[in-house]
This record gives structure tokens, C-alpha cells and sequence, in this order.
């Protein structure tokens, strides 16, 4: 099916504009692609078996190859090689009418953008031809280097290997009547993560099957052969029945070959057309059936064994990306694209049968196009506690609050891979109940609750966001010094979020049993570093981690995380039972401005104490009381949402959706932080007191976390960490004097 250069004519259509090679039809074209498969008020084809229907499948898979290759080619930079092993697959997918399409490959993205423009989805920003698609694949406010849901029709990010699954799986929970298959690489199969989510949500949800894994087994990984290159079909197919699917559906390209092509992965587009018909035939009867299976109650998976490369410019690891050498005018790349090319007719044909799949362009049909309705929470059982009585513990505080939301809203999750009694929020397991097949009322287990609890942060941390991102409700839990190991999925979607164009529920955490609560413990279990990932964070512009004051402040934390849309929120606050240092008035002033005084004595001099957190606040108010003996005023500040404390230019919080300008004046600073001298005090990472030190004209210091240590009490643990009231006390008189 070599191609010629063919002379444009008044009849191509615009949409072609761009395309620089056009082939002959293809034999059987007159038979089989006269009229298409999908008809006018139709989603799907009638009859996979239907051999109109595999030529006119395998046009189209060979249409996604083609633009892929071009459209990478017009930049020297991209990734062909593994979408185009998978074309067959991609391609069986829409023509029955299935767009809910995730990916766990980020470096699929020219080919689903190629499947975004060619069935008009990418019209909605503005690209219609193939030209315009060339000229803003990777470039500023057009098509990202990788996925994200800013494009028309893509359901979910994808960069870091092994997250695709997480968005498939939250879709499958919120929308049981539809199929969400995702493409995950052979490469990213070795990530720890894909195969233990899906077990994990198949044995808390086993009816919620509706999710398809499609593996790309195409023997390379970005660099050199797969590390599961060497395994046999059958081991193959045992691997994913070991770890639980019910059904494996596996099309091997190599039983097909007419070709003689040697080793395990061969190249389908290189087979006679008989044998690319069959292959593709097989594909789409194996896609049909897995579907089917996944929708009817089964776990399944679906995997397509074909060379990586296959039909694109170079095969194996070596067609995994572009180099500046490949670009358009390079002989190789002209001879691939040429193999590829299509006839006019053959475009004409594709794009009608891609626009009627599913029921229209995947920018109007896809379930994250939508805003998700989401039930009325009502009034919250906010409950103040008197400043001076008793210690009480925020985070069973803010469970009180937790469970009123879940019993509003039956969508609501939350995950926790530590354990919820652990973190002094068993309120949540009692009222809202941990999900789990075998019920059992002393560990508040059964089917049907809302709390999922698998030992995975990844998993708790991937479930919870995935449902933020697709539009429900959401809180992920986590000891701090744990968080770590479900970071990478939390920072996807809340940078996904902020270029979302439609909103979607905040990403709430609440990280508990912080370092200084960890004494015994040791260092294993004191790890305050990850805060600095979120300090980073704060100047992306959608990022707020807060430090609630006490048991009202975090009532009142959690309250405004609620109200927010398109954010990520992190409440970080201690297990233990702690004073009550401010009102709600207080606490909600304090989100407002970022800080809010709590203390102040007169004197000559004054040192202004900001201080992250709420037990480092015990030896701050030690250090104020000697101040005061010594005729130096002190005034303590608590720092609840540092980002809020940074100037408007510091943040790129005008280029994020849900855009938040709030930001404390120059005003409101010097009242809360002016001084002879500003002292910064963190029981966690000194990043997060980065604002203050950039904005203050005081002389000023930082008190902060150096490292762990296995200790008695908090307060030794402190004391290691040079975080005493003498040690204050010291450094403030150096600094007013």
C-alpha cells in the first residue's frame, strides 16, 4: 500500500489542509468503503464481524498513524512509536462507540490528539485542519507535550507512568453504565502501582467492573526491550489472571504475519492486505468481547501484542521519540508517512465514522465535560470550643464534619492507606463505615461504606483525586511522614486542575501524626521534608496548604476547603489534644489573611513570632512569657494559609482556572508581622515560611526542622531539633539588641 503524491483539487475538504500526502485507494475500497459503517444517528458499528466494518477500522487506525507521524514530525519532538503499536486497538474502541478513552501513557498523546481532531473535538479550541494541528502541537496554549483534560474530549492528565488507572477507576465508580478503558504501556506495567490499585478497587467494589485495561505489549520500553519482554503469551495472560482479572483477551500480531518478520513482536502494517484485515478483524472481535465482559460484571483486561513502531518511521525502542534529525524533510520520515498516507475519499471516510462514534465529537460526549451534580451538604455541625478550656483534638474535630458530608453526599470517599483510628479520626469509620467485603461491626466494616482504607497511599491518594478530577467529592488521609508515596498522583490533578475548563471539588487532604507527635517512633516515621514539596507548590497558584491553630481552626480549614473549586488543600494538623487558641471569627480571618495574632504583649522592643503549625506554638509562648520579664513585647502570629502571605507577583495564580487573587496588602502585613524583629518557627520544612522572610523589612530568623530522632516527648524531639524556649528566647534578645 505504498502511496503517491497526488495534486490537490477543489474537493478535498478543509479539514485536510495540511496533509501532505495522499495515497491511492486501497483494494476493496469500492467494495467496503463506499458508505460508512456508522450510520447517520448511529454510535457504533452494527457487526465487528462485518468485513466493511475491519476495513473501514483499519483505515482509521492507519489515519491515527499517519497524523501522529506528521504532526510529531512538523516539530522534531514527540512520541509516535507506542500509540502506533496500539492503533488497531485505539481504533476498535470508537468504531464501537466507546470515547471514555484514559490513558496510563503519557507519551500517547499525538495520537489521541490525532483521535481529539479527527472527530472535530479539537475544533472547541480553535483547530480544524490538519495545518493547525501541526503548528500547535507543543507550543504555549495549544496541544501540551503531554495529556491534560485542558484538551477538548481528553478525560485526564498523563506524564508520570503508572496513573492512568486512577482516573478509569473514578470514572467507572461515578458512571456504571459506561466503559472507561485506559492504555497502559508494557513499559509502565513494571511501575508498582497500575496492577495494585485494580485489586484493591476490585476487592472493595467487585461489581464496579466497567473499567478496561488495554496493554500495550509491544516489547520496549522508552529505551531498550520491555522487562516483560520475555514472557510467553501464556504467562502473560497468567500474570493478569493471577493478580485477579477474570477474563484476559490477548491478539498477538505474530499469528497473522505473512511476512517472516522475526522475533516475538512483529509489525502488522508490513502483512499482506488479507492478513492486516484479519489481524484487524481479530483485534476488534477481542475488543468487543473484552468490553462486553467489563460492562458485565467481570474484570478484564485487553492486551495487543505488536511490534512498538509499527508503521511509523522506525521500529522497537528507536521509534519511541523524535530527535531534531526527524523532521519532515527527512527521507525516513517521508518514506513512513508516504507508506501511511491515506486517499481523500479514505479521509472523507474516517472522519464521518469518528464523528458519529459514541455519539459525537468525545468534547460532547465524555463524561468530564460535564460538571457532575453533586448533592447539598446542608448546614455543618461546626461546634466552637471556648479559647482557654479544655485541650480538644482537631482532627476528631474535623471528622465530626467529615462524617456529616458522606451521609449528605453517597459519592463522597474518603481513603486513608495509615488507618483513620490511628490518626484520632475513628468518627469517620463509625459514622461513615470502612469499606470492605467481609462486614464486621468491631472494625465498623461492610460493603456498602465510604471509607476505603487499602495499606497504598497511591491507591487512597489515586482514587481520591481521581473522583476530585471527575467531579465528586473527595478527602485522602495520610500520616504525614506517608504522604510522600502518594504525592506524585495529587500533584498531577491538582496541576490538571488548574487548567481545567469547567470546575470541579477541591483536592482535600488532611496529613495527621506529624513529626513531633512521632517521638518513639523515630525517624522512619518524621518526615515534615514533604511540606517543602507543598511550600514549592504555593506559587503554581491553586496549591494551599494550611496549618489550622487548633480544634475551631480546623473546623473552619475544612469549612472553606469545601466551598473551593479547583484547588488542592492540604489541612496538616495534629492528633493529639491541643489548646484552644482562637474563635471561628479568628480562624476564618486567619484563612482570609493568611495569619492571625493570638497573642501580644507590649514592651520597649517587639519580636514578632510567626509560627506554622500547633504544637510548635508551646515553646513560642514560653519564649514570650521570659521576653516579658526582660520588658521585650512579643506578639504571636499563627500562620493558618501561608500562601495568602506571598505578593500577587510571587504566584502564578492569574494563569490558573478558578483564578485566586487573595493575597495579604502591604497594610494588613506590617500589622500582623511588623516588629524590631520576625522570627519564623516551623516544627516542619522552612520553605513554608518563605513569604514572611521575603516580604519582611525586619531583622529576622528562622526556627525550623533539621531532622529525627527516636525521643521520649515531643518536647526532647523539639529540643533536637533546637525548637526550645530558650533557644528563642536567646535568639530574640540578639535580634532586638
Amino acid at each position: 500500500m505504498t502511496s503517491t503524491i497526488q495534486p490537490p483539487t477543489s474537493t478535498a475538504s478543509n479539514f485536510c489542509d495540511g496533509i501532505q500526502y495522499y495515497g491511492e485507494n486501497w483494494p476493496g475500497f469500492d467494495t467496503h468503503g463506499q458508505t460508512p459503517v456508522i450510520s447517520e444517528g448511529q454510535n457504533a458499528i452494527s457487526d465487528p464481524t462485518d468485513t466493511s466494518a475491519v476495513f473501514q477500522t483499519l483505515l482509521y487506525a492507519d489515519a491515527l498513524r499517519y497524523l501522529t507521524l506528521q504532526v510529531t514530525g512538523s516539530k522534531a519532538s514527540g512520541h509516535p512509536g507506542g500509540f502506533a503499536s496500539q492503533a488497531e486497538a485505539y481504533a476498535a474502541l470508537v468504531m464501537l462507540g466507546y470515547k471514555n478513552i484514559i490513558t496510563e501513557v503519557g507519551h500517547h498523546a499525538p495520537g489521541f490528539y490525532s483521535a481529539m481532531f479527527l472527530d472535530r473535538s479539537l475544533e472547541d479550541m480553535g483547530i480544524s485542519t490538519v495545518q493547525q494541528l501541526r503548528d500547535r502541537f507543543r507550543e504555549k496554549h495549544g496541544l501540551l507535550g503531554h495529556l491534560s483534560g485542558y484538551i477538548p474530549g481528553i478525560l485526564g492528565p498523563a506524564g508520570p507512568l503508572g496513573q492512568g488507572q486512577h482516573f478509569a477507576l473514578a470514572g467507572a465508580l461515578l458512571h456504571r453504565d459506561k466503559l472507561f478503558p485506559f492504555t497502559m504501556g508494557d513499559g509502565g506495567m513494571g511501575e508498582p502501582y497500575p496492577m495494585s490499585s485494580m485489586a484493591h478497587f476490585n476487592t472493595a467494589y467487585p461489581t464496579a467492573t466497567n473499567f478496561l485495561p488495554v496493554l500495550v505489549w509491544n516489547g520496549y520500553s522508552q529505551e531498550h526491550h520491555s522487562m516483560v519482554s520475555t514472557k510467553t503469551s501464556e504467562e502473560m495472560i497468567a500474570y493478569w489472571k493471577g493478580n485477579g482479572f477474570a477474563e484476559v483477551v490477548l491478539v498477538d500480531a505474530k499469528e497473522f504475519d505473512d511476512t517472516n518478520q522475526s522475533g516475538d513482536y512483529v509489525d502488522s502494517t508490513v502483512f499482506s492486505m488479507k492478513q492486516r484485515l484479519a489481524f484487524m478483524k481479530a483485534v476488534l472481535l477481542g475488543v468487543d468481547k473484552a468490553a462486553k465482559s467489563a460492562l458485565g460484571g467481570k474484570l478484564t483486561a485487553f492486551i495487543i501484542k505488536q511490534l512498538k513502531g509499527a508503521g511509523v518511521h522506525a521500529k522497537g525502542a528507536k521509534s519511541h521519540n523524535l530527535y531534531p534529525k526527524d523532521t519532515l524533510d527527512a527521507p525516513h520520515i517521508i518514506e513512513a508517512l508516504k507508506n501511511r498516507a491515506l486517499s481523500r475519499q479514505g479521509w472523507e471516510l474516517v472522519r464521518t465514522n469518528c464523528e458519529r462514534a459514541g455519539g459525537g465529537p468525545a468534547a460532547k460526549t465524555v463524561v468530564t465535560e460535564f460538571e457532575l451534580p453533586l448533592a447539598e451538604i446542608g448546614e455543618l455541625p461546626l461546634q466552637e470550643y471556648a479559647v482557654g478550656g479544655d485541650a480538644k483534638v482537631a482532627t476528631t474535630a474535623m471528622g465530626n464534619l467529615v462524617v456529616k458530608v458522606g451521609q449528605s453526599d453517597r459519592n463522597f470517599l474518603v481513603t486513608n492507606a495509615d488507618g483513620n483510628e490511628a490518626s484520632a479520626i475513628g468518627n469517620i469509620n463509625v459514622g461513615l463505615k470502612i469499606i470492605h467485603p467481609t462486614s464486621d461491626e468491631l472494625y465498623n466494616q461492610t460493603p456498602n461504606g465510604q471509607v476505603y482504607e487499602p495499606l497504598s497511599e497511591d491507591a487512597c491518594a489515586g482514587l481520591a483525586v481521581g473522583l476530585s478530577l471527575f467531579g465528586a467529592r473527595s478527602l485522602w488521609c495520610s500520616y504525614e511522614s506517608f504522604a510522600i508515596n502518594g504525592l506524585p498522583i495529587w500533584q498531577t490533578v491538582t496541576q490538571a486542575m488548574a487548567e481545567l475548563r469547567r470546575c470541579t471539588p477541591s483536592a482535600v487532604t488532611l496529613f495527621t501524626a506529624g513529626a513531633l507527635e512521632q517521638g518513639r517512633n523515630g525517624w522512619t516515621h518524621q518526615r515534615p521534608e514533604v511540606e517543602a514539596y507543598f511550600a514549592a507548590m504555593m506559587r503554581n497558584g491553586n496549591v494551599f496548604p494550611l496549618f489550622p491553630t487548633d480544634a475551631n481552626s480546623i473546623q473552619t480549614c475544612y469549612e472553606w476547603a469545601l466551598s473551593t473549586k479547583n484547588k488542592g488543600i492540604v489541612i496538616t494538623a495534629s492528633k493529639s489534644p491541643l489548646p484552644i487558641r482562637t474563635t471561628f471569627e479568628q480562624s476564618r480571618l486567619a484563612l482570609q489573611d493568611g495569619a492571625v495574632t493570638i497573642h501580644e504583649i507590649p514592651g520597649d522592643k517587639t519580636v514578632v513570632f510567626a509560627v506554622i503549625g500547633d504544637m510548635t506554638l508551646m515553646p513560642v509562648f514560653e519564649a514570650a512569657a521570659f521576653l516579658e520579664t526582660e520588658g521585650i513585647g512579643a506578639r504571636i502570629v499563627s500562620v493558618v494559609n501561608p500562601r495568602r502571605l506571598y505578593r500577587s507577583s510571587d504566584v502564578a495564580w492569574d494563569t490558573c482556572s478558578e483564578a485566586d487573587g487573595g493575597f495579604l496588602d502591604d497594610a494588613g502585613f506590617e500589622r500582623l508581622f511588623g516588629g524590631d524583629a520576625l522570627i519564623g518557627v516551623t516544627g516542619g520544612a522552612a520553605g513554608m515560611l518563605e513569604p514572611l522572610m521575603l516580604r519582611s523589612n525586619a531583622k529576622r530568623d528562622t526556627f525550623a526542622w533539621k531532622r529525627g530522632e527516636t525521643t521520649a516527648s515531643a518536647g526532647e524531639l523539639m529540643a533536637f531539633n533546637g525548637l526550645t524556649a530558650e533557644a528563642l528566647t536567646k535568639r530574640a534578645i540578639e535580634l532586638v539588641h
